[in-house]
C-alpha cells in the first residue's frame, strides 16, 4: 500500500459545515475513480497521458492515468479513456464503469457526480505471439 502514496496538489474546496471546508484535489477524485476502473472486468487498461512515462521513471503505478476530473463546489465531471479486452462486451463495460466509478467518488468524497464519460480508446487483441511472450516472462 505504501508505493501508491503520492503527494496531491489541493485544487477544490468543498463547503462541510459553517465555515470548515474540506479541500479535495482533482488527483484525488481521479486516484478514486482509477481504482473503481481496475476492479471492472473486461478493462485491459487505461489510455492517454504521459502517465506511462512516469511510471516507468518511478517505478510507481499511476491510478489516475487516463482520467480526467472537473471537481465543482459540490460536485465532479469525469472522463475515463480505457482499453478494452477483446471478446468484453463495450456496452456492458462502460455501465459497469459508469456504475462503479459514481458510487465510488460520491461515497468518498461527498461528491455529487453529475458525468462519467467513457472512452473507449481501443481494443487489446491477444494474439499467438502475446500469449507465447506471457508464458516466457512468467516464469
Amino acid at each position: 500500500m505504501e508505493e501508491n502514496k503520492q503527494e496531491i496538489e489541493v485544487t477544490e474546496e468543498i463547503s462541510v459545515e459553517g465555515n470548515d471546508t474540506v479541500k479535495i484535489a482533482n488527483e484525488a477524485v481521479a486516484t478514486y475513480a482509477g481504482i473503481a476502473v481496475s476492479e471492472v472486468s473486461g478493462v485491459y487498461g487505461m489510455a492517454g497521458g504521459f502517465a506511462g512515462i512516469t511510471e516507468a521513471l518511478s517505478g510507481k503505478r499511476n491510478l489516475a492515468k487516463g482520467i480526467k476530473v472537473d471537481v465543482g463546489e459540490k460536485d465532479a465531471k469525469i472522463d475515463v479513456n480505457i482499453i478494452v479486452e477483446y471478446g468484453a462486451r463495450i456496452p456492458e463495460v462502460a455501465f459497469e464503469i459508469q456504475s462503479r466509478v459514481k458510487k465510488s467518488v460520491e461515497n468518498m468524497t461527498g461528491l455529487k457526480v453529475l458525468e462519467v464519460n467513457v472512452h473507449v480508446q481501443g481494443v487489446h487483441a491477444v494474439t499467438e505471439k502475446n500469449e507465447e511472450n506471457e508464458e516466457v516472462s512468467e516464469e
